[in-house]
């Protein structure tokens, strides 16, 4: 016997964004006859004694989260079920702070500024660890007068605190930073080893869903110790190919130093990594590509990759990295905000990714590079 247990039927989104003074439909269940009640915010809207179900119509409230609550009781039990809806104030139309790059803008070491790429969305929030996932006005982004761009200035951060965050867009749609540098993966980081990536902030479960973002202010910059090193002659490549996942069985960077004394002793001028970018899944060539400026968890951090080029100079061996600029995997932020599910390809509307390839061969979504976006 699970005992008591409660559901809503609908609406099926756990969160949505809904406009004031509409109607909600909503329909709940519970597993064993209870009193049954309904709550808006803490306000009680509906109630059905000796009940398994509860259906009524709520009307959508003022600007702001709402966080809609059926709780079931009987003399022994009670449980409770909820869902959020937010209700979007007015945009504010407003251009960012000249300087400002798309992506997460360092100011100080306790502030960060978020600017998204977004034509044509009705309303984004901001939400993450700072204000505990939930997307209440204080956090929706403010828009450029271009219509697309939209950003938001976040003060009172601690400094080195790593943050997770992602943007909520049209009240429906969960997405990371298309130009994060740091990502998480609730499906796949559990498979990366400590010894590869030691201290790996832990995906935010039970608050979201979807790849999240990481970022932090007051990073340290890397100590780099070839401060005299000289690229080979392009006549003088001698060029190493190999993919991390397959060349070493530990499959990251602090074990691939080991291997640079051997390397060297080839004649080899310079090792090419085959992608290193964030890409699907943990295992894979690397041609998938979800976001272009994060690093692969899979391969190690960012400062043990810093290491590793650094050590390479010290060898006189250059470092080339295979990027993937033709194409995004269908996780990537850019397909998912105009994705058309019907054809399972890039919407018309796209702003970065052709719906269907220009060229014969095709893999993933193409990019259009005469899009300005792009």
């Amino acid at each position: 016997n699970a005992g008591l247990l409660t559901t809503f039927l609908s609406p099926s989104a756990n969160v949505f964004l809904a406009n004031n003074g509409s109607t909600i439909a909503v329909k709940t269940a519970a597993s064993q006859t209870a009193d049954l009640k309904l709550f808006d915010n803490g306000t009680q809207v509906a109630a059905e004694p000796n009940a398994t179900e509860l259906e009524t119509n709520i009307t959508a409230g003022a600007a702001g989260v709402h966080k809609v609550e059926f709780v079931a009781t009987t003399a022994t039990e009670s449980d409770t079920s909820s869902f959020i809806y937010v209700v979007a104030g007015n945009v504010v139309t407003q251009n960012p702070p000249a300087g400002t790059e798309l992506g997460i803008n360092y100011i100080d070491n306790q502030t960060v500024r978020f600017s998204l790429y977004a034509p044509n969305k009705q309303i984004v929030h901001v939400m993450g660890d700072f204000n505990d996932w939930l997307p209440d006005g204080n956090f929706q982004m403010k828009r450029g007068t271009d219509n697309a761009t939209w950003w938001l200035e976040l003060t009172g951060l601690t400094p080195g605190q790593q943050y997770r965050f992602q943007y909520l867009v049209d009240g429906a749609m969960r997405i990371a930073d298309p130009l994060s540098t740091l990502v998480l993966d609730a499906g796949n980081d559990p498979f990366i080893p400590a010894s590869t990536y030691p201290n790996l902030p832990a995906y935010p479960t039970g608050k979201t869903s979807g790849i999240v973002s990481v970022l932090q202010t007051a990073q340290q910059p890397f100590n780099w110790q070839a401060t005299d090193y000289v690229r080979p002659k392009k006549t003088d490549l001698v060029v190493y190919e190999l993919l991390m996942r397959d060349f070493i069985d530990a499959h990251d960077y602090q074990t691939l130093l080991d291997t640079l004394d051997y390397i060297e002793r080839l004649g080899v001028t310079a090792i090419e990594l085959m992608p290193i970018n964030e890409f699907d899944g943990n295992q894979s060539w690397g041609y998938n590509p979800s976001f272009h400026k994060a690093l692969d968890k899979y391969y190690g951090t960012a400062e043990a990759f810093k290491l590793l080029v650094d050590e390479c100079h010290k060898r006189n061996i250059a470092v080339i990295l295979d990027v993937v600029f033709n194409q995004a995997s269908g996780q990537s932020p850019l397909a998912q905000l105009y994705w058309n599910a019907s054809a399972n390809q890039p919407a018309a509307d796209n702003p970065w990714l052709n719906p269907v390839a220009t060229h014969p061969f095709s893999v993933f979504n193409d990019f259009n590079h005469e899009s300005q976006a792009t």
